[in-house]
Formats: structure tokens, sequence, C-alpha cells
């Protein structure tokens, strides 16, 4: 990860910072970046941030408004259906690939799951989460596909912006724990389990994600007012318990008249 104190003097530095930043889920969904705050905090010009935003907006990761300005990518839950899909897409399609794996791909393998253990162990949820995010990256890198792993970076920073909006109850430790085994299952030589782990694994990830699969756009406003159930709600021509003008009597009615809300 960068340094904080470094600053980026290219595009392409600043759409990698903006990038790590988003791994290590320090940029949540919906983040405006102004153009002029991104430009004084960088220290350069608003067209060099420009072309940032430009090449992040092509990349999935950013979107902009006409009125609006830039902010960083909010995933609905059919976007977030399709970057899991690609993501299985592609990691599966990698590995199907693999044939021997080298000492050398599967000690970098082993040396991120170190420091995955090491941020978990330390409560670093910055780090924790980028080196998650990234073990992908580092995968696709490893197995000698470069292509594949800039493809990966962006799936995943989509991927961790659904965690991030639609609050991931996946486990960090059970994450780091899967990447441990599909790493040993590459050093077996049995591409068809580590196919099947990671497999499990992003479906896992997937499953823990608090994302409404239904289709109304009006649900949740439908279902906070829908009619109340007649043995709760009072009739409307119903006396008022206690005194007739007291405040206990207004007060008693109104509690059976709304109804509370509920968690989701």
């Amino acid at each position: 990860m960068p340094s904080a104190r470094s600053v980026p003097s290219t595009s392409a530095e600043i759409v990698d910072r903006v990038v790590h930043a988003i791994l290590a889920g320090r940029l949540k969904p919906g983040t405006r970046l102004g153009e002029v705050q991104l430009g004084e905090l960088f220290g350069v010009s608003r067209t060099r941030v420009r072309e940032a935003l430009m090449r992040l907006e092509a990349r999935g990761i950013v979107q902009v408004s006409a009125r609006r300005g830039w902010f960083v990518f909010e995933p609905s839950p059919d976007d977030a259906r399709d970057a899991f899909a690609a993501r299985r897409a592609v990691e599966i399609g990698l590995l199907h690939c693999s044939r021997n794996v080298d000492a050398p791909a599967l000690e970098q393998l082993r040396a991120h799951i170190r420091r995955e253990q090491a941020a978990i162990e330390a409560g670093d949820v910055g780090a924790r989460s980028f080196l998650l995010g990234d073990f992908h990256v580092c995968m696709a890198q490893a197995l000698g596909n470069r292509a594949l792993a800039d493809i990966l970076r962006d799936l995943t920073a989509r991927t961790v912006l659904t965690a991030m909006l639609y609050q991931s109850q996946h486990d960090a430790a059970e994450s780091c724990a899967d990447h441990a085994r599909i790493v040993a299952a590459l050093e077996a030589g049995d591409i068809r389990e580590a196919v099947r782990l990671m497999d499990e694994h992003i479906g896992d990830v997937e499953a823990a994600l608090g994302v409404r699969t239904d289709a109304d756009p009006l649900s949740s406003l439908r279902e906070a007012l829908a009619p109340m159930p007649a043995s709760t709600a009072a009739p409307v021509d119903a006396p008022l318990t206690g005194h007739a003008h007291g405040t206990r009597g207004r007060a008693t009615d109104r509690s059976t008249r709304v109804a509370k809300p509920s968690n989701h």
C-alpha cells in the first residue's frame, strides 16, 4: 500500500491511490471526489485529476453526474451479482488454465497469506481489508497473467464496495483460511480441488452480503405503509382510554395506531 505521505504526480498514480483506498475500506460507496479538493490534496491541476477520474469511470470504480460531480461507485444489487459472477468466471478460468505452479509463485502466495494473518492478529482493519482483496490479484500475478490481475483488481474493488454497502458478515479469518486452502491445493497440484475451493470461497463471500434480491424498487416503502393487522389497529371510532381529554389517553391511542419501524 502506498505511504500516506507520498504525493501522486501522475493521473495513473492518483488512480492507484483511489483503488488502494477502496480496497482498504477507507473510501466508502458514494463518497464525493471533488476535482478542486483532489487537486489541492495532491498538488496537481484539475486537468490531471479529471484524467484520473475519467480512467476510474471507465474501469467502473467511479461514476459521474452532470450536476453533482464525481462519486465512488455505489453498486446496486444487480451490479453486485454481476461483479461476483465476473470474478467467479475470471478466477476459476485462471485456475483451470494453470498446470504446474512453480515454487516461487507458491512462496509469493504463502507470503501474502502470512501478511493477511499478521494484519488480522494486529487488528489492522485497513491492511486486513486490502490484503484479503489483493490476494486474488496476487494469485493472478503469481500464475503469470498480468492482464487478468488488472481485471481482478477492478472487480475486487467493486466487490469490496459491495461489502461495505451491504454490510458483509464474512469473517476475515475465514477468508484467510480459504486462501490458505486454495494455495495448499495448488501446491499439491490438485487444480480441480483449487477450483472447487475458489468457487466455494467466492460463493461464501457473496452469500454473506445483505443484498436484497427483490426487483420491486418500492418494496421497503410498500412494507412500511402496509395496512395494520385488524387485531393491532384500533377502530377509528374507538373511545379513548383514561381521561377524555388527558394526555394519557392520547398517548395510548397513538401507540396503538403507529407501527414501529422494523430493522432490516
